[in-house]
């Protein structure tokens, strides 16, 4: 993280954060807030940016000083009462937990860290719940006594990127705090490849079949290197952990352990596969917004279409291509083969 990453959100949101550096400076900051941002960037930085606002002892007027142990612990993820929640498993959810020995990577076992006694001699914790539209109703209403009763000195932040999949309950216990772009980012692995192919579908493709299943297997390929890609960071991720494990010799331990790092790696795929979709609805919707006479500066994303407005492009052409990208997330709802499903959506935009 950039030292003046704090500069840069106070030119992007200057009332916001001085809203919260003038709470904080009042000991009135809210002790529970719902970050609702369209990057994962921004939701993990301003997560960074309001845990030292709550947290930094060296603060003035309210503001993070961004240079003492505890901003650098909470920058790099060492402060330790820094505790994250993310979605794992192969549906991608946040789950709520046994109630009488809840599992780690559940909901219960991250409540319960805010009401043991703490580590590190009476510093705020912070908790954090990324991508929190991911809980089930189970687990959000398993949060709702914390939400509203918390420990003291607790921070609790529930960071989206669709508040409307949470409950109305969820949401009225949190400060909302919007930080809104309306743009999407797509750096998973792959992204160039898709974005060419599918510009060169609704151009160089157009009724012909060759040229449409070559880059059918482009974008097929994309997606199947998102998993590799994913088991890759997520066995970096797990490694020390799990080779302390089998240093303690404990096999029961070890094994709970390599099944938590084998549901986080699950996670990590679906998160990037659902870029990896939403790169193609973006793509699908603004090739139609084009279509009906948006002008180009004015696309959210506009680096989906590297050689600027596609030629030759008509109406019924984008209304066409935002059907098919539809519908192909549709089908894939259901136990369907995805190269299958891919490969039919890409012949049907040169062809169709």
């Amino acid at each position: 993280m950039p030292t003046n990453l704090y500069d840069n959100y106070l030119k992007r949101y200057p009332i916001m954060l001085r809203h919260l550096e003038n709470a904080a400076r009042n000991g009135r900051l809210s002790h529970a807030f719902l970050l609702h941002a369209d990057s994962e960037r921004a939701r993990q930085e301003f997560a960074t940016i309001l845990a030292q606002i709550a947290s930094c002892p060296e603060s003035k007027a309210g503001r993070t000083c961004g240079v003492c142990r505890v901003c650098r612990q909470i920058e790099n993820r060492s402060y330790p009462e820094f505790y994250t929640l993310t979605p794992v498993g192969k549906k991608f959810m946040i789950r709520v937990g046994d109630r009488d020995n809840p599992e780690p990577n559940t909901l219960l076992f991250f409540e319960k860290q805010f009401h043991l006694t703490g580590i590190s001699g009476g510093q705020r914790k912070v908790g954090v719940i990324f991508d929190a539209d991911r809980m089930n109703e189970e687990s959000q209403n398993a949060l709702l006594k914390t939400l509203e009763e918390p420990p003291p000195e607790t921070l609790l932040i529930l960071a989206t990127g669709n508040p409307g999949a949470l409950l109305p309950t969820t949401k009225s216990r949190c400060q909302l705090l919007p930080l809104l772009t309306n743009q999407c980012q797509y750096n998973f692995p792959g992204a160039d490849e898709l974005i060419k192919a599918l510009n060169t579908l609704i151009s160089e493709a157009r009724g012909d079949l060759a040229l449409a299943e070559e880059q059918a297997s482009a974008i097929c390929k994309a997606a199947t290197d998102l998993n590799a890609d994913a088991t890759e960071k997520n066995t970096a991720e797990w490694e020390d952990r799990l080779n302390a494990a089998l240093k303690i010799g404990d096999s029961s331990y070890t094994k709970r352990l390599e099944a938590q790092a084998l549901d986080a790696g699950y996670g990590a795929y679906q998160k990037e596969r659902g870029l990896f979709l939403s790169a193609i609805h973006t793509f699908a919707s603004e090739l139609f917004l084009l279509a009906d006479g948006v002008p180009f500066e004015k696309l959210p994303n506009p680096e989906l279409f590297p050689g600027g407005t596609p030629k030759q492009l008509t109406p019924e052409l984008g209304e066409m291509v935002l059907k098919e990208a539809e519908e192909l997330l549709f089908t894939l709802r259901f136990n369907v083969t995805e190269e299958l499903a891919l490969r039919s959506f890409a012949v049907n935009i040169a062809m169709k």
